[in-house]
């Protein structure tokens, strides 16, 4: 078999199967019989000379092969889309940029990071936000330009990633200005008993904060874990609870003096990192934002 032999109408029908595990939402999806797509995918096995599925009840499993047939197919038909999404924007002028950002990421620093892009009138921004593993599933996809994470990821020769270092910040211990603007804390020496908002377990700040308090052998009373630095930040602000995070998730409310730093600890630091793919076409708005980073 060779690339001119290769129907890519059936390896298409093939991968949206594959996507929704199901044959019959697979046929309501692309508006044919259940019959018809059977048959396609039967023909383009019958070309690959593999099997692709496996039936296990009612369920269709991916065999080895049709893993393989999947995974290439994520690249074809997500380059696919990127490409007619490089195009509508080129005709209209415009360079679009799809950012993803980890749940557990400061939205404030991802607005400082992005804050050169909303400046330009020739881009158009999408924002979207959700769990690591999910993003870059649609970073490899092609479906987002990059992702924004507060974790590195590890070398894999199956994903290949670019991961770079953006910076870091030093985590702040806050509480309202009302009742601790003039005092200071150690992190975790003085935190014993006090009530305190924290980060959820997912995040990488909340293992180095709980292994420093065991360390110590110091309990703060967890009023709440947080895994969205947005909900965390309200909860900094409204509950009267001293809260663990990085200024900038609450830059807006330390300059209002509606909050204030009471402790700073240097063995706990958040890091930035911007997650990309090896690409082929360079998005000038993109790598503007990316210069001077250097590769981790």
């Amino acid at each position: 078999m060779n690339l001119s032999q290769l129907n890519f109408h059936h390896l298409f029908y093939f991968w949206r199967v594959a996507k929704l595990g199901h044959l019959t939402r697979a046929a309501g999806e692309l508006n044919t019989s259940q019959s018809a797509l059977s048959a396609q995918i039967r023909q383009l096995e019958e070309r690959i000379g593999e099997d692709l599925f496996r039936r296990e009840g009612r369920r269709l499993v991916l065999t080895d092969a049709g893993q393989l047939v999947q995974a290439y197919a994520d690249n074809i038909f997500g380059l696919g889309h990127e490409m007619l999404g490089r195009l509508q924007g080129r005709s209209a002028g415009i360079a679009r940029l799809r950012v993803g950002s980890v749940a557990t990421l400061s939205r404030n620093y991802q607005e400082n990071w992005i804050r050169p892009a909303l400046t330009d009138p020739a881009v158009v921004l999408t924002l979207e936000s959700g769990l690591l593993e999910g993003l870059l599933a649609r970073l490899v996809q092609h479906q987002l330009d990059v992702v924004l994470a507060n974790e590195t990821v590890p070398a894999d020769p199956e994903r290949p990633l670019h991961c770079r270092f953006l910076g870091s910040q030093h985590i702040s211990l806050v509480g309202p200005a009302s009742q601790w603007a003039a005092q200071r804390l150690r992190i975790p020496e003085d935190l014993d008993g006090l009530d305190v908002a924290l980060p959820g377990p997912r995040h990488a700040l909340r293992t180095q904060f709980d292994a420093l308090c065991v360390t110590a052998g110091v309990s703060p009373r967890l009023r709440a874990e947080v895994d969205d630095m947005a909900m965390l930040r309200l909860i900094a602000r409204d509950s009267g609870w001293l809260t663990l995070l990085p200024e900038v998730v609450v830059q807006d409310e330390l300059r209002a003096g509606l909050l204030v730093a009471v402790g700073q600890s240097a063995a706990l630091q958040e890091r930035f990192y911007a997650i990309t793919t090896p690409r082929r076409h360079r998005i000038e708005v993109l790598e503007r934002l990316l210069a001077g980073a250097p590769d981790t």
